[in-house]
């Protein structure tokens, strides 16, 4: 009988290894239970926070739209202290910035000015759209009713263009040059490496001026004797050393 009775007793060291299971798993389970509940109000909050960002990301771009004006046709002197100084007796000017070409660094004669509300934006364009400056009549709109005229159709991909130390830059050209035609008109008086025409990015649109590179100094300068102010497309085009 005792043999029987001690037989249905657990060993010590058996009760702690099952204490310690029966813990351990108390413990994971809880753990479990936590994280279930957690994660939810977890991935709750991140979800505010980016349909929070999202909604700010895509209000912004239309308010701002609203304040930033395009300034055309404006003469190749003007400064970006010059642009700010002209919208600054109409409001408050939070930014002013002409637009240059970075491989010439000449002015590409339009800039952008973001006024601080949308009434002095509206001000400035009635006080200056249409007014001389320089002796050139601006223009000043509203970037959202500017940027619709512009051709967004995806470009044609253009060749790889082979720069060089004896580069040419092509001005005046007219839209209908590509880099096709532009390469095929250099090509007819001399060799040439390669040849460009600069688009407005995103669009197949021309800006309308490019580039022509050569391999030597002498093919440069016989470039430019031969093909400044030379017809191409109708228009006399403009060449010089880039």
């Amino acid at each position: 009988m005792a043999t029987a009775i001690s037989s249905l007793i657990t060993p010590p060291a058996l009760y702690l290894r099952c204490r310690s299971t029966a813990s351990a798993s108390v413990s994971v389970s809880a753990r479990l239970s936590f994280r279930a509940v957690a994660a939810p109000q977890a991935r709750g909050r991140g979800l505010a926070l980016r349909v929070a960002a999202s909604s700010a990301v895509l209000e912004a771009p239309a308010e701002v739209a609203a304040r930033k004006l395009y300034v055309g046709n404006i003469p190749r002197t003007v400064t970006n202290d010059e642009l700010r100084d002209m919208f600054a007796a109409h409001g408050t000017v939070e930014r002013a910035e002409v637009m240059y070409d970075k491989y010439t660094n000449r002015s590409r004669r339009f800039g952008f000015v973001t006024m601080s509300t949308v009434e002095e934006a509206n001000a400035a364009i009635e006080a200056l759209n249409g007014t001389e400056v320089g002796g050139r009549k601006i223009k000043v709109n509203v970037t959202e009713s500017f940027l619709p005229n512009i051709d967004r159709s995806a470009p044609e991909p253009e060749p790889v263009f082979v720069d060089s130390q004896y580069k040419v830059y092509v001005g005046n050209l007219a839209k209908s040059v590509t880099t096709e035609v532009l390469k095929n008109f250099f090509s007819e008086k001399g060799q040439i490496l390669s040849a460009t025409v600069s688009h407005i990015p995103g669009t197949s649109k021309s800006k309308g001026f490019g580039f022509v590179t050569f391999s030597s100094e002498e093919e440069v300068e016989a470039a430019v004797a031969t093909f400044n102010n030379a017809e191409l497309e109708g228009q006399p085009i403009r060449v010089n050393r880039a």
